[in-house]
């Protein structure tokens, strides 16, 4: 039995998708019980002394055995072969894979680049990743990395797990269908998927190209955030996050599994697909989101809000109240903010933002932000509004609500300072004039009302 074929619903910008995609389960921290084989599941036990069809009961685990039930996620497989039957694993080139950022110098500028172009060879996903940037180390299970993808080949024969984070995949142009060991998910421009660390896939291109941003968190899974004062429901419900039902394949061949384990890249060779899970249960899950179905919340009486609230996914740190990483978007939406500058106000953070665009255009910068293109303000680095967007803003009209429509930026904060990798500096993709963006704000001070 091959993996099952996913289907796009076809939703447009600014719409969500279908209510229900066809094969898919729904509820993030679900619990969920799936099998490709009526019976594959074992019945009151996870691991019996002989398994349904043949099959090898195993493991895997995303956190501790001894992690508090909220917080614990593993999942069990009911597979053809276990995951241990694969050759030696080899060292091979990281490509532009960067996971060391201790010695690299960070200027306190701020930066930004253009989008990353589409290659001019054939590269799949894997080959197409480049870091941008990031902090901390996976071996000490701190930090995360920032890459871009630019892909124009599907992964053929070639598998792929990460043992140092789990990925946050963020589309920008075009689809991909993921097929994992626990099923298949297709994820298109605002769309978000979710990969924990460890879990096996292979990654094809049902529009011939896609391009696309990675956050790489080395530290604690992602999870949904409290709500607190908002409430019980609001910003990303549980029950829009979708994971995939079992699919297997049962194929032989000269294949290749690639590993990143501390840093780099290992390659071991492996005669049959390890996507042969005919069942499984469990919490550990890749799941997808439309973030066209994020809850926005906002402020109808006067000043723009913290962006906490656009929160989609937090990564908690050892320090309550201050995440790892957070990962934010700018949805549209309505300002309604009665005589208040309504665009995100000036201020330098102790966090560090790393941004991105999906669609549209960011009422906070003019030009040279466009989908694909991404900018990094570290700590402390002062940022805001652009000369043009200031200009409008203290002009427009605030007692009328303005609609944002046909957009999508987000963010990845983070409380660590990001190190820009080398190829990052250098990149023709760089936009080595941003700092121009602000210097046409002039002075304006009366000393007299």
């Amino acid at each position: 039995m091959d993996l099952s074929t996913q289907t796009h619903p076809g939703a447009t910008i600014g719409q969500p998708a279908e209510p229900a995609e066809a094969g898919l389960m729904s509820g993030w921290g679900n619990e969920f019980a799936t099998e490709a084989l009526p019976g594959a599941l074992p019945v009151g036990q996870n691991s019996p002394q002989t398994c349904p069809y043949g099959l090898y009961a195993e493991q895997l685990s995303g956190t501790a055995f001894t992690a508090p039930r909220a917080a614990n996620r593993r999942s069990w497989f009911y597979r053809i072969r276990p995951s241990a039957v694969h050759g030696a694993f080899e060292r091979i080139d990281n490509g532009r894979i960067v996971s060391d950022f201790s010695g690299l110098e960070t200027p306190p500028d701020r930066l930004r680049w253009s989008p990353l172009p589409m290659p001019g060879t054939p590269t799949d996903f894997i080959e197409g990743l480049v870091t941008m940037g990031g902090q901390g180390d996976p071996g000490a299970m701190t930090g995360c990395a920032i890459h871009l993808y630019a892909a124009n080949a599907s992964m053929r024969d070639r598998f792929f797990y990460d043992a140092d984070g789990e990925l946050l995949v963020v589309p920008q142009q075009g689809r991909l269908r993921v097929a994992t060991e626990m099923g298949v998910l297709e994820v298109a421009p605002l769309e978000v998927l979710v990969i924990p660390r460890g879990v096996r896939f292979t990654v094809t291109l049902p529009d011939g190209e896609a391009r696309g941003y990675v956050c790489e968190n080395y530290g604690a899974p992602f999870r949904l955030p409290d709500l607190g004062p908002i409430g019980s429901n609001g910003l990303s419900n549980p029950r829009d996050w979708l994971a995939p039902r079992a699919a297997y394949e049962d194929r032989e061949g000269d294949f290749r599994l690639v590993a990143k384990f501390l840093g780099n890249l290992w390659e071991a060779p492996i005669g049959h697909s390890p996507l042969d899970v005919v069942a499984w249960h469990g919490n550990l899950v890749p799941m997808k989101y439309d973030l066209r179905r994020f809850n926005t919340i906002g402020s109808i009486s006067f000043d723009h809000p913290d962006p906490s609230i656009f929160l989609v996914l937090q990564s908690p740190s050892d320090t309550p109240g201050v995440d790892m990483i957070d990962f934010v978007i700018f949805p549209p939406r309505i300002l309604a903010m009665e005589h208040t500058f309504r665009p995100p106000w000036f201020h330098r953070n102790v966090a560090s933002e790393f941004m991105g665009l999906i669609h549209g255009a960011y009422d906070a910068k003019g030009e040279g932000f466009v989908p694909g293109a991404c900018s990094l303000h570290n700590m402390h680095s002062a940022h805001g509004p652009d000369a043009e967007s200031w200009a409008k803003a203290v002009a427009v009209d605030t007692s009328k609500p303005q609609y944002l429509r046909d957009t999508m930026a987000f963010m990845f904060e983070t409380r660590l300072p990001i190190r820009p990798t080398a190829f990052a500096m250098a990149s023709p993709t760089r936009q080595t004039d941003y700092h121009q963006a602000w210097q046409g704000l002039q002075k304006n001070f009366r000393p007299t009302p």
